[in-house]
């Protein structure tokens, strides 16, 4: 192993980890929009609501990622939509990562017993107060740890922006292999930035899921 080599470009794997963060970010927070608004539906009185989640989680959680931003990124201008690749790559990811929070959304909601609407109701609350002071504060406690594998999922995911040329950790990998021909070691530097950034999510979760058990 030529570990002479990997702390000679370590530095280009570190700015490309620092992408691989922003767009983990951004996605997550679009993901989380798109999660909220597909739970929101799937959950909705309005059958025509209801039908449009559904669709929209059957749509992208039942076709592969990678399809779904090459026709975005590729597909886009012919029907007037320009965007450069990391654009494509937060949209495309986040709105595939909002199926999957979706459901895990919405799960974690109808799992509070009914009662406790009622219980609200009787109280003098609104469906929406109900819902809002009430329903959520609980709900919110069982959505942290399958929002972190939701996460964690998202970050490895963002990989994938490597196929539409966005310079992150794996397109970095690959790049330098193309010129060192070392491939064992530039994908072993760019596996290891990505448990490290998985890893330190995981403790942030940890954390945030015993700091809501708590409260």
């Amino acid at each position: 192993m030529d570990i002479d080599l990997m702390l000679k470009v370590y530095p280009f794997f570190l700015e490309a980890a620092w992408v691989t963060i922003l767009l983990s970010v951004l996605t997550a927070i679009l993901g989380l929009i798109c999660g909220t608004l597909g739970a929101a539906a799937r959950l909705s009185r309005f059958a025509v609501l209801r039908f449009l989640g559904a669709a929209y989680v059957s749509l992208f959680r039942g076709t592969p990622a990678l399809i779904q931003l090459f026709i975005l990124y590729f597909g886009g201008p012919q029907i007037g939509i320009q965007l450069d690749a990391f654009e494509a790559g937060v949209i495309g990811l986040g709105i595939n990562a909002g199926a999957y929070m979706t459901e895990t959304i919405r799960g974690a909601i109808i799992a509070i017993d009914k009662g406790q609407r009622e219980a609200a109701r009787t109280l003098g609350l609104s469906s929406w107060q109900a819902t809002y002071k009430v329903i959520l504060p609980q709900a919110a406690r069982l959505m942290v740890r399958p929002l972190g594998v939701n996460l964690n999922m998202l970050i490895k995911a963002t990989a994938l922006v490597a196929a539409i040329a966005v310079v992150e950790l794996t397109y970095t990998a690959q790049r330098y292999i193309g010129s060192t021909y070392k491939p064992f070691e530039m994908f072993l530097l760019a596996g290891v930035l990505y448990m490290i950034i998985i890893y330190v999510v995981g403790r942030g979760v940890a954390w945030l899921d015993r700091k809501v058990q708590i409260t």
